[in-house]
């Protein structure tokens, strides 16, 4: 009898120990509450570290890292892996190499230092995108664990699997040449063309611009002839020379990226923006430069196609989505007024005051000025404008001068925080003006403004041309004026060619450069995309500053000095 107790006893016990093995529990677990792998738990715990990544808004840092590598193994489902895995991925490589050398990552943190080594090797190899796919390979060798090998990132593995378009992309050429803007598309087109053929940007070397490229098609190529043999015709009759300029610093220009595809080009202004892409997808195209007039830019941003843009203009930031397939380049004036307040600023000015046109155009520069101005120095600027050029030179006529005063620019949300003197003298100013309106302006300002407390006067490339006098070199004495590299003296031998090309047009000069430029840009597309660039172009340094893939230049300046321009 007692050993039937006995074995009753222990098959109770049995029975009872079987079922807290089941559910993963021991004798001083309280049932009431849910347990480690409960989806109640598991939902509580990802929350938590949630909280953490939402806390951190974006911004790098080691806690957030943390949070969400310890939220992925919580992830239920696929999409959310690949969420998480991503954004990871993007917060690891906009974290500052400071920041990375400062991890501190622990002996137990494999994981963690598996991110930080495959962040070393995308650095090392991230422009080479096969090298860095045997890279990422032999990585995952290394550490099988790693969430990183079943869940790639996708910015990753995009790049990797587009090995030969990341360096070799097709491109459709959307310009518009017949009707409007066909001569401004005709420079874009050179300039885009002369890089492809490896536009070099040796001081001594410089290829004959009626040399052709096999590859390019007969369309392509009776564009070049047209725009070559027109060019040439008028450089023989008048070849103007261009400003003197004293190098001490040139700036650089990248060497073109080698790319043997062979460039299609598409006119704008023959057929619909939709059906010229739906044309560029059935023929091969991986990547479409252009198109380049506003309207046009507008409706192809809003087509769904797979195809990679690079547009050649912009538009306003509210219409402006954010697509990963789009990036904007463009001669952006809003892209002068900020290099001009950085560059007042770094000069250590404090009181800028604008002189703008009477205009919307005037307006614009005016606010974008002012804004980069409010982030720098925390004051506001004040602006004067002026009418037409008969305007100034009735002004001229009666010899007053321009005053010094101005109306503050003020932004209604930040009145706040701004402070400013309204007392306060005049240091700086920069004007928005053509040459034939400059030359009146200066004049006048020299006329109100006392040799002693002038202030120091700077320009827009906007006044800068060719075939100005000597007399306007000295006028323009000690004054600096922003403009492209290639019209700063990066490469006099390249500049030399293109003035006898493009009859010495400054306007079109710019374009040709913008040309040359949209290859260089083309061929590092992916690399826009990860706004992890940059590049020394023919319009300036270039690099992306928003996250929509807008493409920011920062120029150099240059100053008139005892009649020659002088780089700063």
């Amino acid at each position: 009898m007692r050993s039937l107790i006995f074995v009753k006893k222990g098959l109770i016990c049995i029975a009872i120990l079987s079922s807290l093995l089941l559910v993963g529990c021991h004798s001083s677990v309280n049932q009431s509450e849910p347990t480690a792998d409960t989806p109640i738990q598991t939902s509580s715990e990802s929350n938590h570290y949630q909280s953490i990544i939402d806390a951190a808004n974006g911004t790098p840092s080691a806690e957030a890292l943390r949070a969400y590598i310890a939220q992925e193994p919580l992830l239920r489902d696929q999409v959310s892996h690949q969420k998480n895995i991503d954004d990871f991925w993007q917060m690891l490589i906009n974290m500052p190499a400071e920041q990375i050398q400062k991890l501190d990552v622990r002996a137990d943190e494999n994981v963690l230092q598996g991110w930080v080594d495959l962040l070393d090797l995308y650095h090392n190899n991230y422009q080479d995108p096969a090298a860095l796919h045997n890279a990422f390979n032999d990585w995952k060798i290394r550490y099988p664990a790693n969430p990183g090998v079943k869940t790639s990132p996708t910015a990753l593995i995009q790049i990797i699997h587009h090995s030969s378009i990341s360096s070799n992309p097709k491109i459709g050429l959307f310009l518009p040449l017949s009707n409007n803007g066909k001569i401004f598309a005709e420079a874009i087109l050179q300039g885009f063309l002369d890089a492809q053929k490896g536009l070099p940007i040796n001081q001594t070397t410089i290829t004959s611009s009626s040399e052709q490229n096999n590859q390019n098609s007969d369309t392509v190529q009776s564009i070049i002839d047209s725009i070559t043999n027109s060019s040439n015709n008028i450089a023989q009759e008048n070849s103007p020379k261009t400003p003197s300029l004293v190098i001490d610093n040139a700036p650089v220009i990248d060497n073109a990226p080698i790319n043997n595809q062979q460039v299609k080009v598409y006119d704008t202004n023959t057929q619909s923006i939709e059906t010229l892409v739906r044309q560029a997808e059935q023929d091969g195209i991986t990547l479409v430069v252009g198109p380049l007039l506003k309207p046009d830019v507008l409706k192809a941003i809003q087509i769904d196609t797979p195809l990679n843009l690079l547009t050649l203009n912009e538009l306003d930031n509210d219409k402006m989505p954010l697509k990963n397939n789009v990036c904007y380049f463009s001669l952006s004036p809003e892209d002068e007024a900020i290099n001009a307040a950085r560059h007042i600023a770094k000069q250590g000015k404090q009181a800028p005051l604008l002189l703008i046109p009477a205009s919307p155009f005037g307006e614009r520069i005016a606010n974008v000025f002012a804004q980069e101005w409010l982030k720098l120095k925390q004051t506001s600027v004040r602006k004067q404008s002026f009418g037409d050029i008969n305007s100034l030179k009735a002004r001229t006529t009666q010899s007053t001068g321009i005053s010094m005063i101005g109306t503050p620019i003020v932004f209604a949300e930040q009145q706040s925080s701004i402070t400013n003197d309204p007392a306060e003298t005049i240091d700086a100013v920069y004007i928005v003006a053509t040459s034939d309106e400059l030359s009146l302006i200066k004049p006048m300002i020299d006329i109100a403004t006392d040799s002693r407390t002038r202030p120091t006067l700077y320009a827009s490339s906007r006044s800068h041309q060719t075939g100005l006098s000597t007399d306007y070199y000295l006028e323009m004495e000690n004054l600096q004026f922003s403009e492209i590299p290639l019209l700063a003296g990066a490469n006099s031998a390249l500049l030399t060619q293109t003035n006898q090309r493009l009859s010495a047009d400054y306007s079109l000069i710019r374009l040709y450069a913008m040309g040359i430029d949209a290859w260089l840009l083309a061929n590092h597309f992916n690399q826009l995309q990860q706004h992890n660039i940059e590049l020394n172009g023919a319009t300036g340094k270039l690099s992306v500053n928003s996250d929509n893939c807008v493409i920011f230049r920062t120029l150099p300046w240059l100053k008139f000095q005892q009649g020659k321009v002088q780089l700063i």
